[in-house]
């Protein structure tokens, strides 16, 4: 699992009660009604989740059901606390449900495999360590065909067990990755997927010195039309976990402050790339 240090970018705090959230959801529309007009929404959002040990994925769920939210899932085959990995045959029906409520797919890399430089030389190549799979670890030089092909993997594996053909999109873990790669891995068509400054929603910070309430406050404070989120469906670092106490209190914050959310699909910058690849 990557380390929250990573993603760390400018961050402003403010102050912010669950208690606010919670009267905000009672004056809400119903969330059926909510999404009815999020056609004419002028303020859309992006909620993107990665998988992690899935501890929270059915809380996650019952979340996103309640509030009748549609995401898009970065998945890839990591060390689950069921002793298998996310893209077991365990966690196989929790995505095809996914699936049958209207969320968006796309990989993760296959073994969560970490960019960590470029390799000189033609064809491209790049030193890889992954985090996930029996590399675990273990840092290698991979070709451009290696690193497509587990791209390809989480992709063929989430449509296996959706019945759901994924995005052509990818997102690297750490978000770490070079030119070199980004035109490999357009190559063999996919597109990444980063996120917003304001969108890293800090599930992957150490919970002692960055509350759950400080990120809510955060999040709700400095989040903008257009921006991607992230989030994971758990991270084993942080104590004390984000979701339980903040997902629903954010998308309920946003939603009262005009916030809609919609899937990638539907993002200006890749819909164009998803419809001339489907």
């Amino acid at each position: 699992m990557r380390s929250g240090s990573e993603f760390v970018r400018g961050v402003r705090f403010g102050g912010v009660a669950c208690a606010v959230a919670a009267l905000a959801c009672a004056t809400l529309p119903a969330a059926g009604a909510q999404e009815a007009a999020g056609a004419t929404c002028e303020k859309p959002v992006y909620l993107t989740l990665d998988t992690g040990h899935m501890g929270i994925a059915p809380l996650v769920a019952d979340v996103l059901k309640r509030q009748d939210v549609r995401v898009t899932f970065f998945a890839a085959a990591e060390r689950t606390q069921t002793d298998g990995d996310s893209l077991d045959d365990h966690w196989a029906p929790w995505w095809k449900a996914r699936a049958a409520e209207g969320h968006e797919f796309a990989s993760h890399t296959y073994d969560h495999a970490y960019w960590r430089g470029d390799v000189k030389g033609t064809p491209p190549s790049f030193r890889i360590k992954p985090s996930a799979g029996p590399q675990t670890g273990k840092e290698s030089v991979w070709r451009a065909a290696d690193y497509c092909a587990d791209i390809r993997k989480s992709s063929d594996r989430l449509a296996a067990i959706t019945g759901k053909k994924p995005l052509p999109l990818f997102r690297a873990p750490g978000g770490k990755t070079s030119p070199a790669l980004l035109a490999v891995a357009k190559d063999c068509g996919y597109a990444h997927v980063g996120w917003s400054p304001a969108g890293f929603l800090g599930d992957e910070l150490p919970s002692e010195t960055f509350s759950n309430q400080k990120l809510l406050a955060q999040a709700l404070g400095s989040i903008r039309s257009g921006d991607i989120l992230l989030a994971h469906l758990g991270i084993w670092s942080r104590k004390d976990p984000w979701a339980p106490a903040n997902l629903e209190p954010l998308i309920v914050g946003l939603k009262a402050k005009g916030f809609c959310f919609r899937t990638l699909r539907q993002h200006p910058d890749y819909r164009a790339w998803i419809a001339s690849h489907p």
